[in-house]
């Protein structure tokens, strides 16, 4: 059984190990057994009472910070506890959890710092050490999931150095609560390389190293001596690399993708999650994906990513790579991107066009120019540049395509290119929108118009459920295609207002269909590691489930 322990400990290691603590529901049995007489209260308490309670005290906390830092000290002595709870709340914890307010809890970590969580700190200045670390955050588990980072390229808030382990935890949190990945088999992992942000090195409190960034062939070689030893350690694994900066994601991913079973969050799962949004709204507009115009307002790590994955499906419908390049426009800082930039990245070099396509391209240096030039009819922001998608430029858009898709998805929500209730309003309720942080329902003329979030959550736990369940050797691009379809297809295109995304609340359900999708799809390649009779089976064995098993 999924989770079960046999093992002889003292009664306070039992206690304190998040993994075996049942706190106040130790049965009278366990008790005696087990040496914890007269260590709890004597009222045995089933988990369900504990989770009422333990809800309740959730509720009194005044701010969404103090909730978080809660629910981390109910994580850090009572994994059990903390999934039962979560697994009742998905849609109120998530944002609490995870993004927007494990911003607050990065910039801060230092200063918050209180539990490790079983993460592996890694430092480049001590290569040496990494086997050693390794094999002490795992303490004898049987690792088969690691979320690693090196805090590079923090959701939108940039740099954090060592304190971004807290985006590796959240990560698997939400891995555990949507998808039943089993928490004893996940690892947090940071490669602390230093840091560029002066805040953190003229901090004193700051637990990292205080040296900027290493760059060049010493941190490739960390990097590669970390999957090297990653996979020695633990062989049955699947490594998700998160919010690496702009010069290295794509650069590690495309290294090690065809060789081991590994993801990049930020590359393929916006992009995967972006692409259901796309297939949701073409479902409702009736359109065809291979008539769209796609403009990318943001062409780093993330636009990039998306604007990749979006041209596959182009070319997966039938256009050739010439044809469906045609269709895609990348926007940055310096405006539309050409391509005798010197500083395009390989990423965005594809994508880029030629100044012989337009009559004025020295004019093309706004989003509102490239939009009068264009005339797009998805515009997706990764920008990280808060109200860009202005009334003028989304009235714009509206007046050369009957249905927009619009996806302002920079998060946390200070940092968001435009609001959902302005883009219903300015398009007069035609716009197809989802937004990158959660949005609530836009009531306009008799309509409330469901927001669609296009979280990666929706994607990243039932893909790697999926994956973990079919032993597969690599996730690959029909994999992920194989994603995007089973959510894009969810939505109702009947009914008035629907979402172009399945909701967070459903968060649990939707990851079964992504998991029994992506492993199908392994299976019918023929990649995995084991034969597999039947995928829902072998989706349902592989879920671990919030509950008290017996210690003896």
């Amino acid at each position: 059984m999924k989770g079960s322990f046999n093992m002889k400990l003292a009664a306070q290691q039992i206690l304190n190990d998040p993994f075996l603590n049942k706190g106040t529901a130790f049965t009278s049995e366990e008790r005696q057994q087990l040496g914890l007489i007269g260590l709890l209260p004597p009222t045995v308490q089933t988990l369900d009472q504990q989770v009422a309670q333990t809800y309740a005290q959730y509720q009194a906390k005044p701010s969404a910070l103090e909730k978080r830092l809660f629910l981390m000290s109910i994580f850090n002595e009572n994994r059990v506890l903390f999934y039962k709870l979560f697994s009742q709340h998905v849609a109120e914890f998530m944002p609490v959890v995870y993004d927007p307010t494990i911003a607050d809890t990065i910039e801060h970590y230092s200063e918050l710092f209180v539990d490790p969580q079983n993460a592996a700190f890694l430092s480049i200045d001590d290569p040496a050490s990494m086997a050693t670390t390794l094999k002490n955050a795992a303490g004898g588990r049987h690792i088969r999931l690691v979320v690693v980072t090196d805090a590079e390229g923090i959701l939108g808030i940039g740099d954090w150095g060592t304190q971004g382990v807290d985006i590796a935890v959240g990560k698997l949190m939400v891995y555990t609560a949507a998808a039943g990945i089993d928490p004893s088999e996940v690892m947090p992992a940071v490669l602390d390389t230093g840091t560029n942000r002066q805040q953190l090195l003229d901090d004193p409190q700051y637990l990292g190293n205080h040296h900027a960034r290493i760059r060049g062939a010493r941190y490739d070689q960390f990097v590669d001596q970390f999957v090297q030893t990653v996979t020695e350690l633990f062989p049955d694994l699947y490594l998700h690399f998160e919010d690496f900066g702009r010069i290295n994601a794509a650069k590690i991913l495309n290294k090690y993708k065809n060789q081991m079973t590994t993801f990049n969050d930020d590359i393929q799962g916006t992009g995967i999650i972006v692409l259901a949004g796309l297939l949701g709204a073409l479902n409702i507009s009736k359109q065809k994906m291979t008539e769209q115009i796609y403009v990318s307002f943001g062409a780093g790590t993330a636009g990039a990513g998306i604007t990749q994955r979006i041209f596959e499906e182009f070319v997966q419908q039938g256009l050739s790579e010439e044809a469906a390049r045609k269709h895609f426009y990348l926007v940055d800082k310096q405006g539309l991107l050409f391509a005798d930039d010197s500083t395009l990245t390989p990423e965005q070099k594809p994508f880029a066009r030629s100044k012989a396509e337009f009559a004025h391209s020295e004019q093309l240096t706004t989003l509102e120019a490239v939009v009068k030039a264009v005339h797009p009819t998805i515009l997706v922001g990764t920008s990280t540049q808060p109200g860009t998608f202005t009334e003028a430029i989304i009235k714009e858009m509206a007046a050369h395509t009957p249905r927009p898709i619009i996806f302002p998805l920079s998060n946390p929500t200070k940092l968001a290119e435009a609001k959902a209730a302005d883009l219903i309003n300015w398009t007069d309720g035609k716009a197809l929108v989802a937004t990158g942080i959660p949005a609530a329902p836009v009531d306009y003329q008799g309509v409330t118009y469901a927001i669609g979030q296009a979280n990666n959550a929706l994607v990243y736990p039932g893909l790697g459920l999926g994956t973990l369940a079919a032993h597969a050797k690599v996730l690959n691009d029909q994999m992920i295609s194989a994603v995007a379809h089973s959510l894009g297809g969810i939505v109702d295109p009947e009914q008035p207002g629907a979402a172009v995304l399945p909701p967070v609340t459903k968060l649990n359900q939707f990851s079964q269909t992504v998991a029994e999708a992506v492993a199908q799809s392994a299976v019918d390649q023929g990649i995995t590691k084991e034969k597999i009779e039947n995928v829902r089976q072998a989706v349902l064995a592989e879920k671990w489930e919030p509950k008290y098993t017996a210690l003896n």
